[in-house]
């Protein structure tokens, strides 16, 4: 019972996350929900720039999110199976990195199985790319940033 209790703990915000994810991919509407806040930001911000460029824009920054959801996702993933594995607080482990980037191209591609049955959407391969990058930035993030805490504890003298 308490392996269980400890699993989900650090399962969950991961679960938690792919359902969130979940969600808004199965919104038929959402590039025309987010312009309808983007598009007027843009225009009341720049008001000499054009539609079509707004909208190119629009479409970067919402690339960009999924950039950003992904490294979140790969980022609780390698939380998850590091914590699984009894590491607290271990170096860093390229294996946990690699096996965090594989369930999240995953879940990227199944993510865009998913969406190619949403009306007004579609799964493209170039979007697993997208997600699968934001979660190589993700991981990124964290091997630099372990890298920095490393060096941090070395000027101490090794001292935590």
């Amino acid at each position: 019972m308490h392996r269980t209790r400890q699993a989900l703990k650090f399962w969950l915000p991961p679960l938690l996350w792919m359902i969130v994810i979940f969600s808004a991919s199965g919104d038929a509407q959402s590039a025309h929900h987010s312009s309808r806040i983007f598009e007027p930001l843009m225009h009341w911000l720049f008001p000499q720039m054009s539609p079509l460029r707004i909208g190119e824009i629009h479409y970067l920054f919402r690339k960009c999110m999924h950039l950003s959801e992904f490294a979140v996702l790969a980022g609780l993933l390698w939380w998850a199976l590091r914590h699984t594995r009894g590491v607290a607080a271990g170096p860093w482990q390229w294996s946990d990195a690699a096996k965090a980037l594989a369930l999240v191209v995953l879940y990227a591609a199944s993510d865009e199985i998913h969406q190619a049955f949403i009306p007004s959407r579609s799964g493209r391969v170039s979007d697993v790319l997208v997600d699968t990058a934001g979660g190589a930035i993700g991981l990124g993030w964290l091997w630099l940033w372990a890298k920095m805490c490393k060096m941090r504890i070395a000027r101490r003298g090794g001292m935590a």
